[in-house]
């Protein structure tokens, strides 16, 4: 069929054609969101989940949704080894810019952006990354002492008070947010605890690895008290079908129920692999419907594609020794998988393989639900890792 029109959308944070079983999640978030602007109680969100479950893409659209029903939009993508306030600043001033431009008597936004001068000039003496030339000038005593979580605190209770004078609400959007040093992470949880305290109208919609939930309880003890954490998963067959199906009829292609059985059987239902099976499906079918036979030549073009891009680039990135306790954990399976028996395999003792494993974790590899189990982020790794080490040691 022609490959000018396939409708599916494999890619990173790339929006699919059909967002599939996500609806009430994107509900929770707009009440939530309106509470806040309301000056309401309610909870910020974190949304966890393994790699291709989707989680950019509904964050992306939550933001999308957001900013179009008048709310203050930051955007941030956390990369490892950037600090919290590089990337916190420039989305702020841009924050602050789209406020004092909202049409209302008062200059609170306009004392919240020299209030982000003083925070810059204090954070740049801590934080070599931080790169941010605009003179902002300064608000003596607010946000200025360099101690980053007093004045991460006096800067959103400064644009809180800016929002609420505004009639609005601003939303953090933080993508990856487990890269976060637990430390600058813990000032975070302070800044909007602070905020809620004070009902003062700002929100994070954060998004991450599963060891996000850990992460946040050691930052702070009540993080469990401030956020909600929606689990985003592989989807249910019904919306797994949704996914695959209503692209493809709004072109006038159908899919032959064995084509959908075993499409699902290989993807496990997680949205990323349903758009890589569609897209290849697509290809191999010369006309509707799309058959099983065509799954299965998917099945063969969609594992060679992943290997070479999705599977392969998170493999590079590991050491030798990393790599093999990988190959270890694959032998086992899916998971999760006890560090004990991992160790046994690698013929070693827990204790000495204890830093690789810490590693992996701080790479976002693998991560532990629960002490001394492990799991993959990364769903199907295990037959990767089976694929591109056949043998284990």
């Amino acid at each position: 069929m022609d490959p000018r029109i396939n409708p599916y959308a494999p890619g990173a944070g790339t929006q699919p054609p059909e967002l599939a079983g996500r609806d009430e999640i994107i509900e929770r978030a707009a009440i939530a969101l309106d509470r806040f602007r309301n000056g309401l109680s309610a909870r910020s969100l974190l949304l966890v989940g393994l790699r291709g479950v989707g989680k950019t893409v509904l964050l992306t659209r939550i933001a999308q949704e957001t900013e179009a029903r008048g709310f203050v939009v930051v955007s941030i993508e956390s990369p490892e080894k950037r600090s919290l306030p590089a990337l916190l600043i420039p989305s702020l001033r841009m924050a602050l810019l789209k406020l004092d431009r909202i049409a209302a008597i008062g200059d609170l936004a306009k004392k919240a952006l020299r209030a982000l001068g003083g925070f810059v000039g204090a954070m740049k003496l801590k934080y070599e990354d931080i790169e941010f030339g605009v003179d902002l000038g300064s608000e003596p005593g607010i946000a200025d002492s360099g101690d980053l979580e007093h004045d991460l605190i006096s800067l959103f209770v400064a644009l809180g008070h800016a929002a609420k004078e505004k009639h609005t609400a601003v939303v953090f959007f933080i993508d990856e947010l487990q890269y976060v040093d637990e430390e600058e992470f813990a000032a975070l949880i302070t800044a909007l605890h602070k905020c809620a305290q004070s009902q003062l109208p700002i929100a994070l919609i954060g998004a991450g690895l599963p060891q996000l939930v850990g992460r946040a309880g050691r930052a702070k003890s009540y993080a469990e008290r401030l956020f909600e954490y929606p689990e985003i998963g592989a989807l249910k067959d019904a919306e797994a079908r949704k996914a695959l199906v209503a692209p493809a009829e709004r072109l006038g292609v159908q899919y032959e129920e064995g084509a959908l059985v075993e499409i699902l059987l290989q993807t496990k239902a997680y949205p990323y692999f349903l758009q890589e099976w569609g897209k290849h499906s697509w290809h191999c079918a010369s006309a509707s419907p799309i058959t099983r036979e065509n799954a299965r030549s998917a099945t063969d073009l969609a594992m060679l594609e992943l290997d070479a891009s999705f599977f392969r680039v998170r493999f590079d990135r590991l050491t030798p020794a990393e790599k093999k306790y990988i190959r270890a954990m694959a032998e086992l399976g899916e998971g999760p998988h006890r560090s004990g028996d991992i160790a046994h395999l690698l013929n070693r003792d827990v204790q000495a393989v204890a830093p690789i494993r810490a590693n992996l974790i701080s790479k976002g590899m693998i991560y532990s639900q629960s002490h001394g189990d492990n799991s993959f982020t990364v769903p199907l790794f295990d037959e990767y890792m089976k694929r591109v080490m056949p043998e284990l040691l």
